[in-house]
């Protein structure tokens, strides 16, 4: 089985724990990470973290994901609602992908609403604060299991 998973992080997530702590809570970016490369190792997975604020870097870190990574957790943050390029080269990626924001963007402006990404996603996680990229890296795992049983 492999269990090569990829976590993307789109803009302004490097300064998780900074800013508005009532959306996205207390943790830093780096403890998030910490923590997902611990459940990462608890489960046996592979994961690599990544994060960019820049839109054409994110399209590249995913075309380049489908050679190396079996399923890619994805939070674009503000380009979930205007980057088609990122919808296309998750479209292009054609292996699991979750989908995952901090916040519920279905509760927020209207203009967060609108995920550009969803219809592409094996599925998505919303709202459930840094956990969910917890259960995302569970859930990863899951999908891979049983595709390869």
């Amino acid at each position: 089985m492999n269990n090569n998973i990829l976590v993307v992080n789109g803009p302004n997530l490097n300064l998780l724990g900074e800013r508005e702590q009532s959306q996205y809570g207390s943790t830093t970016f780096e403890q998030l990470k910490n923590n997902c490369l611990a459940k990462a190792k608890e489960l046996d997975v592979n994961l690599e973290f990544s994060q960019s604020n820049i839109e054409g870097e994110l399209v590249t870190i995913i075309q380049e994901a489908k050679n190396k990574f079996d399923g890619i957790i994805i939070n674009a943050a503000g380009f979930t609602h205007t980057s088609v390029a990122i919808r296309d080269a998750l479209d292009i990626y054609k292996k699991p992908i979750i989908e995952l924001h901090i916040s519920n963007i279905y509760k927020r402006e209207e203009f967060r609403q609108k995920s550009l990404i969803s219809d592409v996603a094996t599925g998505g996680i919303f709202g459930l604060g840094d956990n969910g990229y917890i259960l995302a890296i569970i859930a990863m795992q899951n999908i891979l299991k049983n595709e390869n049983r």
